[in-house]
């Protein structure tokens, strides 16, 4: 059964803490945990607090960069992409979002060797711990410090030619959600998603991401979460939203709305 959880980027004001306690106390069911929140509260602590919450956690928030466009090293990606991988163990959720990392001046080819390599790298470990590597893409407006796939079918071609179970995508409404053809497109793509990160916009993104409350934008969130429950999706729709629009927001105000609306279009 799909369900709803936010993504602590969506609270960026508040602390790790605050985000367990208010979205439990919001009916909220489940968090997607931002690594650097974490960090900052302390993992044992972070853990119990989830395990006393009752919170489920949908996602982990994020591994990657292997180009060295983030200034580290191939190794030390995979060093960092292993931990996470245990981390989300620990954090009892069965999805890591990763990022490729930036082109960084190699060829199409290169890099797209670099990434298939970590993941083919990373892959036994994951199935071992029974995690799913989610691969995001992103839209080529705001995808240049973080990923060189920048299409949907791009992304799923590696997917596709990597071949593992445990590679899925994670696919985000705000960067592909304007496309005219996406509604069409979900009944291909929902097999290979292993979680959707839900969020609405005003145009295509242009550099700063600038998303908006789920409803006041202009994708088309009701048929895509329509055509993807039509498909058989039944992961979390995780909402994550950033950007000037966001940070004016009342945070509690926010997570009910997004309950709300949300509930409105799974039984639409």
């Amino acid at each position: 059964m799909a369900g709803l959880s936010v993504n602590e980027m969506t609270t960026y004001r508040w602390s790790f803490e605050e985000d367990v306690t208010r979205y439990r106390d919001a009916g909220i069911e489940a968090i997607g945990v931002w690594r650097q929140k974490l960090t900052d509260f302390g993992e044992d602590r972070a853990l119990g607090l989830l395990a006393q919450s009752g919170l489920k956690v949908s996602n982990l928030l994020w591994a990657g960069g292997f180009t060295g466009s983030d200034g580290h090293s191939y190794q030390e990606g995979l060093a960092d992409a292993r931990e996470a991988l245990h981390l989300a163990a620990a954090l009892k959720t069965s999805h890591l979002i990763v990022y490729s990392g930036a082109r960084n001046g190699h060829t199409q080819n290169h890099v797209r060797r670099l990434f298939k390599g970590a993941l083919g790298e990373l892959l036994p470990l994951a199935e071992q711990l029974q995690i799913f590597l989610d691969v995001e893409p992103m839209h080529a407006g705001c995808a240049e410090e973080w990923t060189f796939l920048t299409s949907l079918d791009e992304a799923l071609s590696l997917v596709d030619s990597v071949g593992s179970p445990f590679l899925k995508l994670a696919f985000d409404t705000y960067h592909f959600g304007h496309d005219p053809r996406i509604v069409e497109q979900i009944g291909i793509l929902a097999p290979h998603i292993g979680i959707v990160h839900l969020a609405d916009g005003k145009g295509p993104p242009d550099r700063e991401q600038n998303r908006h409350c789920l409803g006041e934008g202009d994708v088309p969130l009701p048929g895509i979460v329509k055509a993807l429950k039509q498909a058989g999706y039944d992961g979390y729709y995780d909402v994550e939203l950033i950007g000037e629009e966001i940070e004016r927001c009342n945070y509690r105000q926010l997570l009910r709305r997004s309950k709300r609306v949300f509930e409105q279009w799974l039984v639409a």
